[in-house]
C-alpha cells in the first residue's frame, strides 16, 4: 500500500522536470522486470495447481464445483452490467456540447460480430495442440478481399470482407484450464494407482509456491515504478480531464458500490456468515492487483492470501482462481456497459430498452468471452456495433483507462475471493465425506500441510515423530535391514503411517500396483 501512494506521489511530483525518454525507460524497467516474473509464473502454476486439486476430488464433487463457480460469476457479471447501467442514465455523464471535433480515430478493429466472439470462445477451450495453446489463442479476424475477374462493365467491384480464423500471439489461459481439468478428473477416477503422478504435482505446485514467495519481496520496488512510470508516460490531460471527470466518477462508483453492498450481499445471503475477513484477508492481493493491473500477475498472492489468510480449501482455490482470471471480470462488465452508454449520451443518441438490454446481455458476454484482451477495446467496439453508435470517440477513454483498468482489476481479484468462499461453503461437506472415504486423498492433504509449513520454515521437511521412528525401525529390524527383503514383502500398501510418504518408496510402494504385473 505504501508503495502505491509512493508511486503517485512520484509520478506527480516529476511530472514538471519533462524527464526524457531514456529516463522514462530506467524508471519503468524494474516494473516492467516485475510483471514479467509474475507473468512467468502464471503456466505453472495452473498446470500443477489446477491438476493437483482436481486429482483429488470425484469427478461429480468437479462436475458440481465447476457448475457452482460458472453460474456465481455470471450471476455477478449479470447484475455489476445492471448496477453500471443504472448509474449512468442516472448521472448523465455524457455532455453532447463539450465534444471536440479533434478526437483521433480509435483502432479499427470495429467489425467484431457476437457470434464470431461466442465461437472464438468455444474454439479457444478445445485447443488442437496445448504446447501451441501456452502461446497463441484462435481469434476470428475480417480481410478485404477485391474480386479479382472484372465486371461487364470494366469495373472491379466492391471490396467483399470475409472472415479468417487464424492465431494470435497470446496465451489461451481457457484452453490450458479445460485441459488441466479433464486431466486432474481422469486422474482422480484412478484412484491410488495413480498416487506418484498426483504426488508429483503436489510438489511442483509447492515449489512454484515457495518460487512466488521469494519473488513477492520485490513487489514493492515493482509496483512504485508502474505507477510512477505510467503516470510520466501521460500526455497533458488537464483539458480533456474535466471532460471524462463526471465519467470516471461514474465507474468508480459503480465499482466501488458493487465490492462493498452488491458482491458481499450476494455472499452473506449464500453463506450467511461475515464478509469482513474475506475483504481484510485479500487487502495485499488487492493492492497488488492494483499495482500491475493485471488478474493473470496477482494469480499467485491470490491463492496464498485466500489459502492462508481466510482458510479455503486448496482443492478449491486452485481451481475457481485461475478460472476467474479468465472469466469472472464483474469491473469489465460494469465498465463497458458505462463506456459504451457515456458515448451514446456524448453523440445525443437516446437508446430504447430493447438496447439497453442489448448492451447489457452484450457486456456480459464479452466480458467472459474477451476477457483476456487488454484494456477492454475490442469488448467496447462489439457493443457499439451491436447498437449501431460510431466508434471514433472510444480513444477519448484512453486517456483515464490507465487509472480505471487498475480498479477494475482489484474488483476482479477481489470478487474471485467471494466466489471461492461461496464455493467452499456449498461443496465443504461434500469434499469432508470423500476424504473420509479415500485415505489416500487424506494423506496426501497432510502432506500438503506439511510442504506449506516447510516452505515457511528453517527446519528440515522430513521429520519423524516418536511413534513413527519406532514403526519405522521396527520395520527395518524384519525387513532384515536390506532392500531385498523389503522387494520380496507384501506389495500392498503399508499400514505404517510415515509422514510424507512418497519419500519412502524404497521401503514399501505406497501405491497399489496395476494387475499382472508379474506377467509383463
Amino acid at each position: 500500500m505504501f508503495s502505491v501512494f509512493l508511486g503517485v506521489v512520484l509520478g506527480f511530483g516529476l511530472r514538471p522536470l519533462n524527464l526524457s525518454q531514456e529516463t522514462l525507460q530506467l524508471i519503468n524497467f524494474p516494473g516492467e522486470i516485475f510483471m514479467q516474473v509474475l507473468k512467468m509464473m502464471i503456466l505453472p502454476l495452473i498446470f500443477s495447481s489446477l491438476i493437483s486439486a482436481l486429482a483429488q476430488m470425484d469427478a461429480k464433487e468437479s462436475g458440481q464445483m465447476g457448475a457452482s463457480t460458472v453460474l456465481y460469476y455470471l450471476s455477478t457479471a449479470v447484475l455489476a452490467t445492471l448496477l453500471g447501467i443504472f448509474l449512468v442514465t442516472v448521472i448523465h455523464p455524457g455532455d453532447p456540447s463539450i465534444k471536440g471535433t479533434d478526437i483521433a480515430d480509435a483502432p479499427s478493429e470495429g467489425n467484431v460480430s457476437p457470434l464470431d466472439t461466442f465461437l472464438d470462445l468455444v474454439r479457444n477451450m478445445f485447443p488442437e495442440n496445448i504446447i501451441q495453446a501456452t502461446f497463441e489463442r484462435m481469434q476470428t479476424t475480417y480481410v478485404a478481399i477485391r474480386p479479382k475477374i472484372a465486371l461487364k462493365n470494366g469495373t472491379s467491384g466492391n471490396i467483399i470482407v470475409k472472415r479468417s480464423i487464424g492465431m494470435t500471439k497470446g496465451m489461451n489461459i481457457l484452453g490450458i484450464i479445460v485441459f488441466c481439468t479433464g486431466f486432474g478428473i481422469v486422474i482422480s477416477q484412478l484412484g491410488e494407482r495413480a498416487r506418484i503422478v498426483v504426488d508429483f504435482f503436489v510438489i511442483l505446485d509447492a515449489v512454484i509456491m515457495r518460487w512466488v514467495v521469494t519473488l513477492m519481496w520485490f513487489a514493492p520496488l515493482g509496483i512504485t515504478c508502474l505507477i510512477c512510470g505510467n503516470l510520466l508516460e501521460l500526455e497533458d490531460i488537464s483539458d480533456i480531464a474535466s471532460v471524462l471527470a463526471l465519467y470516471v466518477f461514474t465507474v468508480c462508483a459503480g465499482l466501488v458500490l458493487h465490492t462493498i453492498i452488491t458482491v458481499p450481499l450476494m455472499y452473506f445471503f449464500i453463506t450467511r456468515e461475515n464478509p469482513l475477513p474475506i475483504f481484510k484477508g485479500m487487502i495485499q492481493a488487492v493492492v497488488t492487483a492494483f499495482g500491475t493491473a493485471s488478474g493473470g500477475a496477482t494469480l499467485p498472492m491470490s491463492m496464498q492470501c485466500l489459502e492462508d489468510h481466510c482458510g479455503v480449501d486448496r482443492r478449491i482455490s486452485r481451481f475457481v482462481l485461475p478460472l476467474g482470471s479468465t472469466i469472472n471480470m464483474d469491473g469489465n462488465a460494469l465498465y463497458e456497459a458505462v463506456a459504451v452508454i457515456f458515448i451514446a449520451q456524448l453523440n445525443n443518441v437516446q437508446l430504447s430498452l430493447a438496447e439497453v438490454l442489448t448492451v447489457s446481455i452484450t457486456a456480459t458476454i464479452a466480458s467472459i468471452g474477451l476477457g483476456s484482451v487488454p484494456a477492454g477495446l475490442v469488448s467496447i467496439l462489439l457493443i457499439l456495433n451491436t447498437v449501431g453508435l460510431p466508434v471514433r470517440d472510444v480513444s477519448m477513454l484512453f486517456t483515464v483507462d490507465w487509472l480505471l483498468d487498475r480498479v477494475r482489476t482489484a474488483v476482479n481479484v477481489l470478487g474471485d475471493a467471494y466466489a471461492a468462499s461461496v464455493v467452499q461453503h456449498l461443496l465443504q461437506k461434500k469434499l469432508d465425506k470423500a476424504d473420509a472415504r479415500h485415505d489416500y486423498k487424506a494423506e496426501i492433504k497432510g502432506e500438503i500441510e506439511m510442504l506449506k509449513s516447510a516452505a515457511t520454515s528453517r527446519r528440515p521437511s522430513f521429520t519423524m515423530s516418536e511413534a513413527s521412528k519406532e514403526l519405522f525401525l521396527n520395520h527395518a529390524n524384519t525387513a532384515g535391514n536390506s532392500r531385498i527383503g523389503s522387494r520380496i514383502g507384501s506389495r500392498r500398501p503399508s499400514s505404517t503411517n510415515l509422514h510424507l510418504s512418497w519419500r519412502s518408496n524404497t521401503i514399501e510402494p505406497p501405491y497399489t500396483p496395476l494387475p499382472n504385473d508379474e506377467n509383463v
